[in-house]
């Protein structure tokens, strides 16, 4: 089966009815494809970029993202590349001859660097874990037990080909480890800020005039944890704001319910039209000096 294929069915719930029809664990790249796509396409780039956030949040590691100049001179581009990597592999599967180039892409722009095998881990981490988070609190449906297993032999197989050590056979393992990781790691350094601070402009740009950004910097911090707040030096939001936040986000899911299903898929690899505006070829993807 593949990701080209249609949905069979129209009906608010044809994606949901679709997945269960599918084996979590031989059918998990279309599952994800299904889930990604069509239900939820929205709501994963917002939980991505939650999940990139929170790489700024260990202060080990943020000393490497700030000296490459990636994240806060081009942070628009490394943004692009990042979701159009994904996106390729995503939409065309990890099997696929887009899909190998992008992974094959994506492992030459991290080999030029020295990054711990725990840090691979941890990102790894968020991109499976945050997009099941962010469904749990905002979800217009809640993802099903066979979106979770898809997702985590997904992420789990995107480790295997990029190398990574000691993944886990335990979806359940695999979040204690996330979670003891942050409460381990999480620690402010100023690193950390200047590089959220650039993720946070960047997004705060997409949607408001830059004399709204203060207004909006306090509604995106109503969105985030305590401690990953505090690791990037950015103030805590009032609680009666983060409830009001919280609580339109899930007016937002509500509202959902009552619309028809997506009749095609969105495509991440349409977006990054700031960067690349006449398109792009995955070699062009990353930075200058991983280009072969």
């Amino acid at each position: 089966m593949t990701n080209t294929q249609p949905v069979p069915g129209r009906g608010r719930f044809a994606v949901r009815d679709a997945i269960r029809a599918l084996d979590p664990v031989r059918d998990h790249q279309r599952i994800c494809y299904l889930s990604a796509c069509y239900d939820f396409p929205w709501d994963f780039a917002r939980a991505l970029e939650m999940a990139l956030f929170r790489t700024f949040g260990i202060a080990k590691g943020t000393s490497l993202l700030l000296s490459t100049g990636e994240f806060v001179q081009r942070t628009q581009k490394r943004y692009d590349d990042t979701v159009l990597i994904l996106g390729e592999i995503l939409e065309n599967g990890y099997d696929s001859d887009r899909g190998r180039a992008a992974l094959r892409r994506m492992n030459q722009q991290h080999a030029h660097y020295t990054i711990p095998n725990d840090e691979y881990l941890y990102t790894l981490s968020t991109f499976l874990f945050e997009p099941l988070r962010w469904n749990a609190r905002f979800g217009w449906r809640r993802c099903t037990d066979h979106e979770r297993t898809a997702a985590f032999q997904y992420w789990l197989n995107m480790g295997e080909r990029m190398a990574i050590r000691d993944l886990p056979t335990d979806i359940d393992a695999f979040e204690l480890w996330n979670v003891a990781y942050e409460r381990e790691h999480f620690v402010f350094a100023p690193a950390n800020q200047q590089i959220a601070e650039a993720g946070r402009a960047l997004l705060l740009g997409w949607y408001l005039p830059r004399p709204l950004w203060g207004m909006g910097a306090s509604l995106l911090s109503a969105l985030i944890d305590e401690p990953l707040l505090r690791a990037v030096g950015f103030g805590l939001p009032p609680r009666w704001l983060r409830r009001v936040v919280e609580g339109v986000m899930r007016t937002r899911g509500i509202a959902l319910r009552l619309l028809p299903s997506r009749a095609r898929p969105f495509r991440f690899t349409a977006l990054g039209t700031a960067t690349y505006p006449n398109g792009y070829e995955i070699d062009q993807l990353g930075a200058d000096r991983a280009r072969t």
